[in-house]
This record gives structure tokens, sequence and C-alpha cells, in this order.
């Protein structure tokens, strides 16, 4: 390991040690304007490899749409998921 990184890994470890009120953060910019935020742009949820049974006609109506079918898919069921689903 480089001189470099083993000086990053050791303030690193140094600030997770210390509590939030002991880090001085006065050279950090304040934000107030969060109108051009990202939201999600760095969540990327665990996808897992399943096999489904689908209608020829449907997955045919899909792949009409363009490159992508499969990221359709699975954002036509997570709106469904998020209409439907409701917490006990």
């Amino acid at each position: 390991m480089n001189k470099t990184r083993r000086k990053a890994r050791k303030e690193i470890a140094g600030l997770a040690r210390m509590k939030d009120a002991d880090i001085d953060t006065s050279d950090i910019p304040e934000v107030n304007d969060w109108s051009r935020a990202h939201v999600g742009k760095f969540y990327r949820p665990v996808k897992q490899s399943v096999t489904v049974r689908i209608d020829a006609d449907i997955i045919a109506w899909l792949k009409s749409q363009g490159e992508g079918y499969q990221t359709r898919i699975n954002r036509i069921l997570r709106t469904v998921m998020l209409t439907k689903w409701s917490p006990m």
C-alpha cells in the first residue's frame, strides 16, 4: 500500500472515531439550494436474476419500444409496487 493511501486511511479512521459535533466543517460551504440535486443518482438496488413466463405479445410490445425492455419491465413492476404497497 502506498504512503498516500496509508495516510488517507489513517485520517479517515481518526475521523470515524470522532463525534460529529467535534468535526470542523467550517471550510465546507452550506448548501441552501437543493433544486439541482440528483435524487437517487447513486442508488443501485441489488439485482437478482430470475426466470419468469410472460405472454409473448407483452414481450413483443416491450421490445418494440426500443432497447432496455428488461429495465422497462422492472420500472413497471416498481411503479405498481409503490402504488399498491401499503405498510402494515
